[in-house]
């Protein structure tokens, strides 16, 4: 015969185990729940496009993830596309993400110039730029962000400009007013935008070993040292 305290503690084990697995179930539900809304979340984030994209895009700018159902490398950057929209979206950055089955819409996709999957372009009024670096989160938000703000960034201080030296290898900035070779800088600018970032500042924020001998000027700094251009050379 089993003793009162042996028999009390099967009782209470058996009592405690249902518990104890209906506890374990509650929180897996609660996991499973919040999983499930964080991936929609994280979702929503993307918009799918259709035909009608064409017309409705004007006043945003896009960056456009166009891909083929079929395509592997397509499928690879499906969730760092995910990502990349969450990121955009966390920052209060004012790009839209979507992305287009360029298959089911080949004649718009065809528009935007798609000639293989996955094709990224960041599309800003009339123009289109396409993304040809590495498929990562970092790289592709890092390219939205720059391509979408102004093709020119002004350097208001010297503390942003030794800001910018750190971050930049190459740092390309416009100093003078509103000139022939200003209007140049700001086409070039908007043109190679897709590759590094362009500046105007005034002569006060560079340091004092950089003379220029002449304004408007656009000057290069590279390797700890400095170029200058005028219109001549542009």
């Amino acid at each position: 015969m089993r003793s009162p305290a042996t028999f009390s503690s099967c009782i209470s084990c058996l009592l405690l185990f249902p518990l104890e697995a209906m506890a374990e179930v509650k929180v897996s539900l609660i996991c499973g729940v919040i999983a499930a809304f964080l991936a929609s979340a994280v979702l929503a984030f993307v918009e799918d496009l259709d035909d009608t994209f064409k017309d409705t895009r004007v006043s945003d700018v896009w960056l456009v993830d166009f891909y083929a159902p079929w395509c592997g490398y397509c499928k690879k950057l499906e969730p760092v596309w995910y990502d990349v929209g969450a990121e955009l979206k966390s920052s209060g950055s004012p790009v839209r993400v979507g992305k287009m089955d360029a298959t089911a819409y080949s004649g718009m996709a065809s528009e935007f110039g798609v000639r293989g999957y996955p094709t990224i372009k960041l599309l800003k009024g009339d123009l289109a730029y396409n993304y040809k670096g590495p498929r990562t989160k970092d790289d592709i938000v890092e390219f939205a962000n720059r391509v979408a703000g102004p093709a020119v960034r002004a350097l208001p201080s010297k503390q942003m400009f030794e800001h910018m030296m750190k971050r930049h290898d190459v740092l390309f900035v416009y100093v003078g007013g509103d000139s022939p070779l200003k209007e140049k800088y700001n086409d070039v600018a908007s043109e190679l935008i897709v590759y590094t970032y362009f500046f105007s500042a005034s002569e006060v924020v560079f340091p004092e070993s950089v003379t220029l001998p002449e304004l408007p000027a656009v000057v290069v700094f590279k390797d700890g040292a400095y170029f200058t251009y005028d219109a001549v050379f542009l």
